[in-house]
């Protein structure tokens, strides 16, 4: 066959989220000569239209939550058999990556990749009961395992996390370089003053990011700085319940709701400070980006000192003690360091997506 390797991604949809946006990074600067992706999907993502101009094909079936177990089971069977043609098939669905790749290996894929994005499932007890049982499945089914860090690894992985490639959640640096030009843009189109010190948060809302801990950590620190202002970027079923937290305490005036953006590192250039106070992550492509914009960054505990890039920018602080954060905060405001982040530090740590996507590309084609 002529053209490029097509290989197949698995996502529930290709939204802005952290696993999608690691994906459409590689996708970019990836060979397209040589290599194509397609998506299997459940439902429209704000990605869809690019991955079509890139050449990229979609794919849809219902999801799991919409039609049940058996019915999912069988959307995946039609599906594959249609579609043998597929060599590689690369799933980022975490533990339900399992049924996705037991039904890929039934069909006769070749390569079955399972890459681990996060160290926590999703959901209630049921949810994540149902997703533990499939999970076990990886093992068995998935050749190859990826991981954004150990701790995903360890995580998604068990026993077979020593056979995993930890492919770094890479990011196009030289977009996020600090101008000061950009900043006051950008402030301008926000409506910041001089004066505003700006909070910001990046992610979705859901209960992972932590937001009602990081809205009730505004309200005390506002008490303290009135000139301060918390920007948050992103959207998700926990939006509705948030914006009731903020009329509730008052703070309508001092936080913006910017929901979905395609120009993050424009607005990060705006931020004072990046806080993300999340419960659980796998490794965040968003405090990469915020440490590729010079951005001092105080994060959760939870989260793995893999993603401190050695550049001087991340704190971390507990959750248990939010005075620490307040603390902490206070410090970086007196501090106000220039913004020029030491970009080798970033390189030789393997963050620069080129590198990533090179990587991407020799594992495909020698498969």
């Amino acid at each position: 066959m002529g053209g490029p390797l097509r290989v197949l991604h698995v996502a529930v949809n290709m939204n802005r989220g952290g696993a999608e946006t690691l994906v459409m990074n590689i996708y970019r600067n990836i060979n397209r000569s040589n290599i194509q992706f397609d998506f299997l999907t459940c439902k429209p993502g704000d990605f869809d239209d690019e991955i079509k101009e890139l050449g990229g094909k979609i794919h849809r079936i219902p999801y799991i939550s919409d039609v049940g177990h058996f019915n999912y089971i069988q959307e995946l069977r039609q599906f594959f058999t249609a579609n043998s043609h597929y060599k590689i098939i690369h799933s980022h669905l975490d533990k339900m990556s399992g049924i996705v790749l037991r039904e890929a290996k039934k069909a006769g894929i070749p390569v079955r990749v399972s890459h681990s994005h996060n160290t926590r499932s999703e959901g209630g007890a049921a949810a994540r009961t149902y997703k533990w049982l499939v999970g076990n499945f990886i093992s068995t089914n998935a050749t190859t395992f990826f991981a954004c860090s150990n701790d995903a690894a360890k995580w998604l992985f068990n026993k077979k996390s020593n056979n995993t490639v930890i492919l770094k959640n890479g990011i196009e640096y030289d977009k996020f370089i600090y101008s000061e030009a950009i900043r006051k843009q950008v402030r301008l189109e926000l409506n910041l003053e001089d004066n505003d010190y700006v909070l910001g948060h990046v992610g979705r809302f859901n209960k992972q990011k932590n937001h009602p801990f990081l809205i009730d950590l505004f309200a005390e620190f506002i008490k303290l700085n009135k000139n301060a202002v918390l920007l948050l970027v992103g959207d998700g079923e926990e939006r509705g319940p948030i914006e009731k937290k903020i009329r509730n305490l008052h703070l309508e005036k001092n936080v913006r709701f910017l929901g979905l953006r395609k120009d993050i590192e424009i607005i990060l250039q705006g931020m004072d400070l990046f806080v993300f106070p999340s419960l659980h992550e796998g490794l965040p492509v968003s405090l990469i980006e915020a440490q590729g914009a010079g951005l001092p960054c105080i994060i959760s505990d939870r989260i793995s000192n893999e993603v401190d890039l050695g550049m001087n920018l991340i704190e971390y602080a507990p959750l248990e003690d939010m005075g620490m954060w307040i603390k902490k905060i206070q410090k970086a405001v007196s501090k106000k360091t220039p913004r020029i982040p030491e970009y080798d530090s970033l390189i030789s740590s393997g963050y620069d997506i080129r590198d990533t996507a090179k990587k991407m590309e020799s594992f495909y084609l020698s498969c």
